[in-house]
């Protein structure tokens, strides 16, 4: 049994050393990792997937710390991936596994993995998709990704998150103005997060305008899809935590959920909106095609990373890109004529393909 083998065999078995084994492969893009990577697909499908994004200092690392806690209290088990910015000199995650997670130290069934965003504004990686698909095969219920909060690309974590919710800090009117055209149309659940301070009724209330008016714009808030509907509870006002689908059957209901995540305030009401949707999105059938569209996706991400090492392969070939540029520069050809020729061979291989 080959050590790839081996480490495989002893994640399916529950062993954290392998899961980190496994993850750390993933993320250095070690040679046999997409092997690795494959024979996961067939153990994955059951963890609650949950991205945590919003703006630097929403409280987003506290609030991941409370969910991992409550969960835990609930008997389930949990992995973390939080996105850290890459280090300017290693590309390697800043922030350690454990500076964020105080209330679960020494607790085995949270496994918490920083991982370098690498330069991807959104703050994931495909590396970061694989590395949930671990801890899916691992067997952790509850999986949470935490991104770093670089504005609109967070719309990235729609592609592997099942439930997205987006932080706003209390009295961030401006910043719902700047957020609103990106990251906000992503949310499932909206949290105004350290609600005890002052600016969290206006906050709440800004959130009601924007999407009020969203509404008779035509946009809508979720994941861009159009499916949410533009009905926006509170959760200290009207909501009971039971299901929150929209009476007119126009879809989901986003949520505002207000929380004091240092004292734990609003956790439970939060966690039962993350369950109400996770409900709605498998009874809709809008879970079938959120996992049908990030396959998609995965697989266009994975073509083009192909591709692209194979048209290197061919310009190594050719001289080298710097040769290639020096040619055009002395105007003995033009780029298009360059990519042409060097898409040449590519061509007739397919061409050869679709003759057989």
């Amino acid at each position: 049994m080959s050590s790839d083998e081996t480490v495989l065999e002893d994640l399916l078995e529950g062993k954290h050393r392998a899961l980190a084994r496994v993850i750390s492969k993933i993320e250095n893009r070690s040679p046999g990792y997409r092997d690795l990577v494959s024979e996961l697909y067939a153990h994955t499908g059951e963890a609650d997937v949950i991205g945590i994004t919003g703006s630097p200092g929403a409280g987003k690392s506290t609030l991941v710390d409370k969910l991992a806690e409550t969960y835990r209290e609930r008997g389930e088990t949990v992995g973390v991936i939080a996105i850290d910015p890459s280090s300017p000199f290693t590309g390697g995650a800043v922030l350690g596994d454990r500076i964020r997670m105080a209330s679960t130290v020494g607790d085995m069934d949270v496994f918490v993995r920083s991982m370098s965003a690498r330069g991807t504004l959104g703050g994931l990686s495909t590396a970061t998709a694989d590395a949930v698909k671990a801890m899916d095969a691992f067997g952790k219920d509850k999986i949470i990704i935490e991104t770093v909060g670089a504005g609109q690309n967070e719309i990235d974590i729609v592609r592997t998150a099942d439930t997205v919710a987006v932080l706003v800090p209390p009295g961030s009117g401006d910043e719902i103005q700047t957020l609103k055209a990106g990251i906000l149309e992503i949310a499932d659940v909206f949290v105004v997060n350290k609600a005890d301070r002052d600016g969290a009724d206006r906050t709440v209330q800004e959130l009601r305008d924007m999407i009020q008016l969203g509404n008779e714009s035509g946009f809508a808030a979720g994941g861009g899809d159009g499916h949410h509907s533009q009905e926006v509870i509170d959760a200290h006002d009207d909501w009971d935590g039971e299901s929150v689908e929209d009476e007119s059957d126009a879809g989901w209901t986003t949520p505002i959920v207000e929380t004091v995540a240092t004292s734990g305030e609003g956790i439970e009401t939060l966690l039962e909106a993350f369950h109400d949707h996770r409900t709605y999105l498998h009874d809709s059938g809008e879970h079938a095609e959120q996992v049908r569209q990030r396959y998609a996706e995965e697989i266009r991400t994975l073509l083009r990373e192909d591709i692209h090492a194979m048209l290197e392969e061919e310009l190594a070939d050719s001289g080298g890109i710097d040769a290639l540029a020096e040619r055009v520069r002395t105007g003995e050809t033009d780029p298009y004529a360059i990519a042409g020729e060097v898409l040449a061979p590519v061509d007739a291989c397919l061409e050869e393909l679709e003759t057989e």
